[in-house]
């Protein structure tokens, strides 16, 4: 019996181990249902490889009595997971994309977009209120949102209601809405309410990959998760927000759709209060490539996004549409909106 067992340890001693793949997430429900998604997707491309999940808890999910916007960090929902990617404690990080800075870190990089859920918002209220909508909810009604553009956005179509701040994961925030008296109604994600399974109840959408810029090895592994439209629109889309320096500080929108060829990007700036705002939308002819089609030799890393299988020729016009929109706001006086909203917000 002794010799068997040599035997079988030694053929265990020898037997090839199974690569681990070290996938960090925040530690909400939400995080973690997205996070499992891409996990289960790699794991049916690589069944030769393991993969263990490790979450952790970021800045925005610590600091809860503060509104996002007067908090003044940027990386609120990424520091940490970002310095557990520079210590080499994971390979790889699952975000909400909205989440990203538009400008990353050194050494980092988005090596994966996912294709994109509903990016819309969903108003959720408050039960003794269901059946209303925005317009019929009575004068002074208090509606919670974490978002500075969605309230100023709002406050400008319906002037009857108040908007303050609420703070919290899904759970957190639909449970102050049921069992406090605060608010009348809630602003959420959809992407996120759907995530969760509460369809009953309803980055903006779309996921995103961090890992290591100069990690080849986990570049290639996720490169293939990338959705060509997503990944252009969303190239489009940072590329607005970055030359607007737009943030959860002030409030800005942008939107994208995809038809016959052509990605129209539309995108505005609001006063705090939504009293002032100036909205336009623009197009470009973009092809949106097959993700087999060989792309360049280099790096081809635009707005934080590496994505080498994609043709670079459609991802600079994506970029460059971004741009432009940018510039004909900042031409139709969208600094001075943003400079003022900023001034105001940091005064508050």
């Amino acid at each position: 019996m002794s010799g068997n067992g040599n035997a079988a340890a030694t053929a265990e001693e020898n037997s090839p181990k199974m690569r681990v793949i070290r996938v960090g997430t925040r530690k909400s429900q939400l995080a973690r249902i997205q996070t499992d998604s891409v996990v289960a997707t790699l794991k049916a491309l690589y069944p030769g490889l393991q993969f263990e999940i490790i979450a952790m808890s970021t800045t925005g999910d610590k600091i809860l009595d503060t509104a996002l916007s007067k908090i003044g960090e940027k990386s609120l929902f990424t520091k940490e997971l970002e310095h557990a990617l520079e210590k080499n404690e994971v390979d790889l990080v699952v975000h909400s994309l909205k989440d990203l800075p538009t400008v990353l870190p050194p050494g980092f990089t988005i090596g994966a977009i996912c294709k994109r859920e509903n990016p819309h918002d969903a108003v959720v209220f408050h039960p003794k209120f269901v059946g209303k909508t925005l317009e019929t909810l009575p004068e002074k009604s208090v509606v919670g949102t974490s978002s500075l553009r969605r309230a100023a956005q709002l406050q400008r179509k319906f002037r009857h209601l108040e908007f303050r701040s609420i703070r919290g994961n899904l759970n957190t925030r639909l449970r102050k809405l049921d069992e406090q008296q605060e608010f009348s109604a809630i602003i959420l994600a959809t992407a996120g309410l759907q995530r969760m399974g509460w369809h009953n109840r309803v980055g903006q959408g779309a996921l995103g990959v961090e890992v290591r810029a100069k990690d080849q090895d986990i570049l290639d592994l996720v490169g293939v998760l990338h959705d060509p439209e997503t990944l252009l629109r969303c190239i489009a889309e940072r590329a607005f927000l970055r030359h607007l320096e737009g943030g959860c500080s002030v409030p800005v929108a942008v939107h994208t759709a995809m038809k016959d060829g052509q990605l129209y990007l539309t995108g505005g700036v609001w006063s705090l209060d939504g009293s002032d705002s100036i909205q336009e939308t623009m197009q470009a002819t973009i092809h949106v490539p097959a993700q087999h089609e060989d792309g360049p030799e280099d790096d081809p890393q635009l707005v934080g996004i590496t994505a080498c299988n994609i043709p670079r020729g459609p991802q600079l016009a994506a970029q460059n549409l971004g741009i432009s929109l940018a510039n004909l706001l900042l031409s139709k006086g969208a600094k001075n909106i943003l400079d003022v909203a900023r001034q105001l917000n940091d005064a508050h």
